[in-house]
């Protein structure tokens, strides 16, 4: 079973469809978003898609139309979301929780209108 999961994990299982660069530091956040967070959240340089319409799972906020500090990111990490009502807690933690929080408030909201954020207005 061991012998299984090393190969699993030397196969780079979660890196197709990565559009960061190996030589990118937040490389090892796109790997564990696409590993941890596919199922439910789309951020195209993570490669993922969420659920779309391919059941009746719940999807997550779909990344590339919605920007994300790095902050927020952790908070939602952390406690399961802004609601705690679908996303699980710390779904990763520590060091891993922190590079994925950095790799979505890099590349999350590549697609997103210039809008301001709650309590910010407009430039």
């Amino acid at each position: 079973m061991i012998a299984a999961a090393f190969g699993l994990s030397a196969c780079g299982f979660g890196e197709q469809g990565i559009s960061v660069s190996k030589s990118d530091p937040n490389y090892n956040g796109a790997v564990l978003f696409a590993t941890h967070c596919s199922g439910c959240h789309t951020l195209s340089a993570a490669g993922t898609q969420g659920t779309g319409n391919r059941g009746e799972r719940t999807q997550g906020p779909n990344l590339n139309g919605r920007t994300e500090t790095y902050e927020d990111a952790l908070f939602a990490i952390q406690n399961g979301g802004f609601s705690g009502a679908i996303m699980p807690q710390n779904i990763v933690v520590g060091k891993e929780a922190e590079a994925v929080a950095r790799f979505v408030a890099k590349y999350a909201g590549e697609a997103a209108e210039s809008s301001p954020r709650p309590g910010q207005t407009s430039p």
